[in-house]
């Protein structure tokens, strides 16, 4: 536990939810804030959901909020919270749950407050390796609250981003300290859940920007994207230091999704295929359209080696990493326990029933995002934030168990 300290860095969070440390969730945040994205770890945490304004009844604007806390908790939030183990108090910017994590503590509970709350909590990364050689170098950078994914290839002093978030300091940070040249940038299509960090971080490095073309063009506006960019396309190739990378186009997920394979072995799987679920092909509001794109690109990745790395765009939940932390299976592995994929075997109609029959709603930020991404759409940093908050929802999770896609 974070010893000698009241405060939870985003972290030392990651590192409780990775280890499976069990802990109590105090979230102060409004009710309809909660329930859109909560934090969620390996195992199931207990949470508890009271929004501050009905935990903290102040009797004049001058008391002392975490006198307030020590007063209203015991009635308001007896048999809600443990006596034993830690609890985690948590607001949208760190505030309030620091007055509240004090109150507790007054209370004897032992009480931790997450720093920068879940603003700091949706902003924070982790770097995993992949592959470290003396050839090259894959990393693997994510973004825990969010299940996004993204990936520096580095070797012999160059450098490529696949899938940038959109707090390029996270890429040039890591180029730095490794000694790296980012050289160039590539999406492999364009993003709806976030903001992608692809165009501004080259723009800031003065390198090539790589997409696929038909991922230029907002699906619902029709509009082109107004930033310059490289046309990628099946079978480029390119070479970074002593490594290659061969682009597939595997369109379903979006008409211009590129999965990246890198030295033969690492397929960047984008959102066409993740660990437990394969890309939702609704996102551009033609699903039956799509549908038979996402089943023909699958059957082409299939014929890859069983021994292929699939190192996906997403996550869905912090069980999906391997005990290195790692988002990532033998596509071998995969094809045992993929329900999508297992649908491929019955045949095009059957597949289309299951895709068609398992699309939840469409998230409403996503155009918007698109918007961003094409660069027909401007915002500020808390316009940014408010659009990304929640989980991705752009893939097709398992059917039988969630009955939702993950994007």
């Amino acid at each position: 536990m974070a010893r000698n300290s009241t405060v939870w860095s985003p972290a030392e969070l990651h590192r409780q939810l990775d280890a499976g440390s069990r802990f109590t969730i105090l979230d102060v945040r409004n009710r309809d804030e909660f329930e859109v994205w909560r934090i969620e770890g390996k195992s199931p945490i207990r949470s508890y959901n009271m929004p501050y304004y009905e935990l903290l009844d102040l009797e004049d604007e001058n008391e002392e909020v975490a006198a307030a806390v020590v007063r209203a908790a015991p009635g308001r939030l007896a048999g809600k919270l443990p006596r034993a183990g830690p609890i985690l108090a948590v607001c949208a910017q760190g505030d309030t749950s620091t007055h509240v994590a004090e109150g507790l503590r007054r209370l004897g509970y032992q009480a931790f407050n997450l720093k920068g709350g879940m603003v700091a909590w949706g902003n924070h990364y982790e770097i995993r390796v992949v592959e470290e050689s003396a050839r090259f170098s894959l990393l693997q950078v994510s973004r825990p609250a969010r299940g996004c994914l993204s990936y520096v290839l580095g070797s012999d002093g160059e450098a490529m981003v696949v899938d940038a978030a959109r707090h390029i300091g996270i890429y040039t940070g890591l180029a730095k300290e490794r000694g790296w040249r980012i050289r160039n940038v590539l999406d492999t299509h364009l993003q709806a859940d976030h903001l992608s960090g692809g165009a501004s971080l080259a723009k800031k490095l003065g390198v090539d920007y790589w997409l696929h073309p038909y991922d230029s063009i907002h699906p619902e506006d029709l509009l082109p994207a107004t930033y310059a960019f490289r046309y990628l396309a099946d079978g480029m190739t390119f070479t970074v230091g002593k490594v290659s990378l061969r682009a597939l186009h595997l369109p379903g997920h979006t008409l211009g999704m590129i999965n990246p394979l890198v030295d033969g072995r690492f397929l960047l799987s984008g959102d066409t295929l993740f660990i437990n679920s394969i890309g939702r092909p609704d996102l551009g509001g033609r699903a039956k359209t799509w549908t038979p794109l996402a089943y023909r690109s699958l059957q082409r990745l299939l014929a890859l080696p069983d021994s292929t790395i699939v190192l996906p765009a997403h996550f869905s939940h912090m069980h999906e990493a391997d005990e290195l932390g790692c988002y990532r299976a033998s596509l071998g592995t995969v094809r045992e326990h993929n329900e999508g994929l297992r649908m491929l075997g019955k045949g095009l109609p059957a597949f289309s029933a299951y895709i068609l029959g398992s699309l939840p709603a469409h998230p409403p930020a996503y155009d918007d995002i698109r918007r961003i991404n094409t660069g027909l759409m401007q915002v500020d940093e808390a316009k940014a934030s408010e659009l990304e908050l929640g989980p991705n929802r752009c893939a097709l999770s398992q059917h039988r168990t969630e009955r939702r896609l993950a994007a």
